[in-house]
């Protein structure tokens, strides 16, 4: 399966080249490319991409802040001409930092770590159990844990990772998306509150303004989520 992906600079030799490398490459597709962050913010919003290719230095919003302002489920490898970005770059885990001029082997090399990482976390999605809501599989440290959903009191994401709070348990960290466990997770007992926070419903044990109460955590209900929250919060209401 090839992963689908954006380019993202202000110089346009450098989209060139980018292109040329991607359509190169026969596990990558072009999804599009981008001169600017508010182009690509809308184009990733229309199709959301695995990877991106985004150079730092670019004007009005720079790449990192860029990346920063995303959900965080989409690999990211920057490109830039200053190697004194390459810290920044990777405090935002980035998959990898190309420095300019790009060496199609030095691409061919980040690229090869981005399709490992997109192969890596298809195989989590994978090993969820599909045909019973009541528990599912997950990977973590080396062993595959069934994990019973009723255990479960929150799911706190952590950009390629999620870490299951579990009642009375230690929790559980595994390499994989908010947005793929989402879509396994019965939605009748689970609810996304915020991009890195999804609750069980039956754990809730009070709402505070814009937050939920689950034992002694205060977990934030973000705007984006907090129309649907509260609409389900107030089917149960007495």
């Amino acid at each position: 399966m090839k992963l689908r992906c954006i380019a993202i600079d202000d110089e346009p030799l450098a989209l060139k080249q980018l292109q040329a490398y991607v359509e190169k490459t026969p596990f990558l597709e072009l999804a599009g490319l981008c001169s600017n962050a508010f182009a690509a913010m809308k184009m990733i919003s229309e199709q959301p991409p695995e990877l991106l290719f985004v150079d730092i230095n670019m004007p009005e919003l720079n790449g990192v802040d860029f990346v920063r302002s995303l959900s965080g489920s989409e690999m990211v490898i920057f490109t830039t001409a200053y190697s004194e970005y390459a810290l920044e770059g990777f405090q935002v885990s980035a998959v990898d930092y190309l420095l300019k001029p790009i060496s199609y082997a030095d691409f061919l090399k980040a690229a090869t770590k981005a399709q490992q990482l997109a192969s890596l976390k298809r195989g989590q999605v994978a090993s969820l159990s599909p045909s019973d809501d009541d528990y599912l599989f997950v990977k973590s440290e080396y062993k595959t844990v069934r994990i019973p959903l009723s255990e479960v009191e929150y799911v706190e994401g952590m950009k390629e990772y999620v870490c299951l709070h579990l009642s009375g348990k230690q929790n559980v960290t595994t390499l994989l998306s908010m947005k793929a466990l989402e879509e396994k997770l019965p939605a009748d007992k689970f609810i996304r509150i915020h991009r890195s926070f999804m609750v069980n419903l039956s754990k809730i044990t009070a709402i505070e303004r814009q937050r939920v109460v689950i034992g002694k955590e205060y977990l934030p209900v973000g705007e984006q989520y907090s129309t649907i929250f509260f609409k389900r919060v107030g089917e149960k209401m007495v």
